[in-house]
C-alpha cells in the first residue's frame, strides 16, 4: 500500500465530512497526533483503514486509492487537486472562464469578500462557515503558492460563455451581495478577463490558451499529469464556491480509458479554439460590451 497516498486522501476525506480532527481521533480511538501521522504517510493497518472509511461514510477502496473518488464539498476537492499539483507536470483545463492558479491577487480578493457574504446570509452558521471558508482561501493559496515555485505547464481551454457569465456576476457569482460588492466584483471580474487578454498576447512560456467560441462541453474538467501517472478530475464546482455550498458532486479517478477518451475530447477542443491575437481580440470586444453597459 502507498501510505504517503492514503494519508493525502484522508485529509481531503476528512476535510469533505466537515469532522474535526479531534472527533475522528475520538471515534477511532487515538490520539489527534495519530491521526495527523496517518495524513502524513505513516503505516495505517487495514482494520484502521475500514473503521476510518466507515467513519467518513466511504468505500474502503477509494480510501486505499482504487477507483472514483466522489466530493460533494468543495473544500474536500480542492484539498485533493492541491495534493495532485504537489508533483504535477502539466495540468489540462477545460471550459473554464479563466485559470485560478494565474489569476491575480485581486481575485483572492474577491473570493475573501464574496465568501464573508456567503457567511452573513439569514440562518447561515456563521462560525462554522467562517471556519470552512478559512479552510478553502488556505488551500487555495497553498496551491498559488505551490504553483509559483514549481510552475508545471498548462493548457487552459477557456469558454467564452462562462467568461461572459463570468463578467455579469463578477467573483462569487453565485452569492448574495450588496449592490455595492456586486459592483466591485464586476471589476474584479473585468481585471482578469483583461490579465488573461495580456497572456494571451505575450505567450508567456508554459501557459498555453485557447478560446472556445463554438459548442462547449456540458461540464469542466481537468488531467494532471506526473511523470508517470495522470488523474482526471470532473469538477462541477466553481473556483468562488463557498465551502459548505453542495451543488455537485466531483469526481477523480486514474482509471486509463477516461484519461484517454477526454483527452480526445480536450485535443478537438484545442483544434477548434481561438489563439493568440485572435482570442485576445475575441476577449476585447467582449469586455467592450460589458464596459459600455
Amino acid at each position: 500500500m502507498r501510505f504517503t497516498e492514503i494519508g493525502q486522501q484522508l485529509r481531503a476525506y476528512r476535510l469533505e465530512s466537515g469532522l474535526r480532527a479531534e472527533e475522528i481521533a475520538a471515534r477511532l480511538g487515538v490520539s489527534r497526533a495519530a491521526l495527523y501521522r496517518y495524513e502524513k504517510g505513516d503505516v495505517i493497518k487495514l482494520d484502521t483503514i475500514n473503521r476510518l472509511a466507515e467513519l467518513l461514510q466511504i468505500s474502503p477502496l477509494s480510501l486505499l486509492g482504487i477507483g472514483v473518488e466522489y466530493y460533494h464539498r468543495p473544500v474536500g476537492y480542492f484539498e485533493r487537486i492541491r495534493q495532485f499539483e504537489e508533483s504535477a507536470e502539466q495540468i489540462l483545463l477545460v471550459n473554464i472562464p479563466l485559470t485560478y492558479l494565474t489569476s491575480t491577487d485581486g481575485y483572492d480578493l474577491g473570493l475573501a469578500e464574496s465568501f464573508a457574504a456567503a457567511a452573513e446570509q439569514p440562518g447561515a452558521d456563521k462560525a462554522a462557515l467562517a471556519a470552512s471558508n478559512a479552510q478553502v482561501l488556505g488551500i487555495l493559496a497553498e496551491r498559488k503558492r505551490m504553483f509559483s515555485l514549481r510552475r508545471p505547464n498548462i493548457i487552459a481551454v477557456l469558454s467564452l460563455s462562462r467568461m461572459r457569465d463570468f463578467l455579469a456576476m463578477g467573483i462569487g457569482g453565485g452569492v448574495a451581495m450588496s449592490p455595492e460588492l456586486r459592483t466591485r466584483q464586476r471589476l474584479r471580474a473585468s481585471a482578469e478577463v483583461a490579465e488573461v487578454i495580456a497572456k494571451l498576447e505575450a505567450e508567456p512560456m508554459g501557459l498555453q490558451i485557447g478560446l472556445l467560441i463554438g459548442a462547449e462541453p456540458t461540464g469542466t474538467f481537468s488531467i494532471l499529469r506526473t511523470r508517470d501517472r495522470a488523474w482526471l478530475a470532473i469538477n462541477p464546482f466553481r473556483p468562488d464556491s463557498p465551502a459548505a455550498t453542495g451543488n455537485g458532486v466531483a469526481m477523480i479517478t486514474g482509471a486509463d480509458e477516461a484519461i484517454a477518451a477526454h483527452q480526445r475530447v480536450a485535443e478537438a477542443l484545442w483544434r477548434d479554439c481561438l489563439k493568440g491575437t485572435a482570442a485576445a481580440s475575441r476577449l476585447r470586444e467582449l469586455l467592450a460590451e460589458f464596459s459600455a453597459g
